[in-house]
């Protein structure tokens, strides 16, 4: 069970990206059923998301609400407005659904990193064909937040987000990576340097600080871009303090094996 802790307007960032990122498989699919996994000790950030996606996506937008805790689904049951919005208890293995798209923030960040492949598989195995899971993490208040994009065939894209006005540099950003990478802000690592990348940029944008933190955050991607980082979204996303690249630009290192090494030969990585 996670701790529950949450606030209205928390998980507003990735709810509004998921309107955009999402939207087509969800108005493509069959049965437009919406899981929000773990939300927590009060559903109000499931209430939210179901009204942003039958406002921008789809009206007809099925949502349930999923956590292990049989106290807080029936907690939950005042705010229920079936069909389009129920609650129900289940964990990953969503109750047996199959759903286009999965939500699933500050889950798996009480979560060893070991146990992190294993969870998003079975997530993932249970989406509806074409379905994708978002999964992620933000701090109490939703300023900073990331999360990964992913289908049947694994991640898919990193997601940093933060509101503009109250970030101090780009560095706070490593404080709410999504588990897989939260370990890996560390010397060799894809992310590391990712994070290192906007940092120095940031603080090379220094001189437009006047012109306000939207702009110096622009003059930041577009840095971090022209030095070869694949930034798959827009300007436009980038005025929301939003950065996307593909998994790959950021995914961990192999792990080294550690058979016994003989003959002054090294374990080659995998």
């Amino acid at each position: 069970m996670t701790r529950g802790t949450t606030h209205p307007n928390r998980l507003r960032r990735v709810d509004n990206w998921i309107v955009e990122a999402c939207a087509d498989p969800l108005r493509a699919a069959a049965d437009p059923l919406v899981v929000d996994l773990g939300y927590g000790a009060t559903p109000v950030t499931t209430v939210e998301l179901r009204a942003r996606l039958a406002a921008r996506v789809r009206a007809d937008v099925r949502m349930v609400g999923l956590e292990i805790d049989p106290i807080r689904v029936a907690d939950a049951q005042p705010a229920a407005d079936p069909p389009g919005l129920t609650f129900a208890r289940g964990g990953f293995e969503l109750a047996g659904l199959r759903p286009a798209l999965v939500r699933a923030f500050n889950v798996l960040r009480q979560y060893d990193e070991s146990e992190v492949a294993d969870a998003w598989s079975t997530l993932c195995a249970g989406l509806a064909p074409g379905g994708l899971l978002v999964e992620g993490t933000c701090d109490e208040l939703g300023r900073l937040g990331g999360w990964v994009l992913l289908d049947a065939d694994g991640p898919r894209s990193l997601t940093l987000a933060a509101r503009l006005t109250t970030l101090g540099s780009p560095a706070e950003l490593a404080e709410r990576l999504p588990k897989a990478l939260i370990h890996r802000n560390v010397p060799g690592e894809r992310i590391h340097d990712l994070i290192r990348a906007l940092d120095d940029a940031w603080h090379a944008a220094a001189g437009y600080v006047p012109f306000g933190p939207r702009q110096r955050w622009l003059h930041t991607v577009a840095a971090v871009r022209a030095q070869g980082w694949p930034v798959l979204d827009r300007p436009r996303h980038w005025r929301r303090g939003q950065l996307t690249l593909p998994w790959s630009a950021v995914s961990p290192t192999p792990p080294v094996d550690h058979e016994v090494v003989t003959r002054g030969e090294r374990s080659p990585r995998r």
